[in-house]
């Protein structure tokens, strides 16, 4: 008689797909198995052809100092400090779920503090941004207002490192090209995400993103957090401004305790990954 095929059972592994404006999201959560998928699971997973697909992966895990850490991961399974669209989206789930009108968010670059918006929207303070050059990081000490790289780009730190350029025309501008390019300068040894921004107004912008690890983006909160800081310090707009996103609009506020990021999310489905 021929022997029966042994099948192991794969691990199965819930998740959330989420989005904001179209920057999506994969949202794990550990808080009671405190799980956290290895850099390969990630790579795979994100996969828009053999995987779910995905621009950045949040885990949410417990805290003791707040009610939930974040950790984030990019879609080649580098580990992200901050991402603001992911999260708004993991907030607004943990408000729906507790009923409560604000929270705390651990993650590696601060404490967040996330609000109910109302009209469906969700608030969260991404905390102040860093213009420090040795914290950004640069490679040297340099004039973060004044990058010494062809475009003249702004340099800011918003957990994670950004380079801000300002155009005539974002439309003209052939990311596919120009954003890996930046995003492995050597000025940035953490490498960069890439904005480029066009100026409607001193309280509106246009802006299109290369976010490090990923690619070209439908959105992106910290690169919005990012785009209005550099051009609030270069005094081509206010400090609170509508941004215009591939994937729709974000309100930026660049308050005294913080950046301010308004705007709506979204739950898309549930899954189970199966490795």
């Amino acid at each position: 008689m021929d022997q029966q095929p042994q099948f192991t059972p794969r691990a199965a592994l819930p998740f959330m797909k989420m989005h904001g404006l179209g920057n999506d999201f994969v949202v794990i959560d550990g808080r009671q198995t405190g799980a956290e998928p290895d850099r390969d699971v990630i790579a795979a997973m994100a996969d828009r052809h053999f995987g779910i697909g995905f621009d950045q992966l949040a885990v949410i895990l417990p805290a003791k100092d707040a009610d939930a850490r974040l950790v984030f991961y990019n879609s080649d399974g580098s580990v992200s400090a901050a991402c603001g669209n992911a999260t708004r989206c993991v907030a607004r789930y943990l408000l729906d779920e507790s009923g409560a009108r604000d929270l705390r968010l651990a993650t590696d670059h601060a404490v967040l503090i996330a609000e109910e918006a109302g009209n469906g929207l969700t608030r969260v303070n991404m905390g102040q941004p860093v213009l420090d050059w040795a914290r950004i990081p640069l490679a040297e000490d340099i004039d973060t207002l004044h990058l010494p790289i062809a475009g003249d780009p702004v340099a800011t730190g918003m957990g994670n490192p950004h380079m801000t350029f300002f155009v005539e025309d974002v439309a003209a501008v052939h990311l596919e090209n120009f954003g890996p390019i930046h995003e492995h300068h050597p000025l940035y040894p953490e490498r960069a995400n890439i904005e480029v921004v066009q100026i409607v107004s001193p309280d509106e912008i246009i802006l299109r993103i290369w976010e490090r690890g990923t690619g070209i983006t439908l959105a992106s909160g910290s690169c919005s957090c990012a785009s209005v800081v550099a051009a609030a310090r270069r005094g081509l707009t206010n400090r609170k401004v509508k941004v215009n996103v591939p994937g729709g609009i974000l309100e930026i506020d660049w308050r005294e305790d913080g950046v301010w990021m308004t705007g709506p999310t979204a739950h898309v489905f549930d899954g189970v990954w199966r490795s």
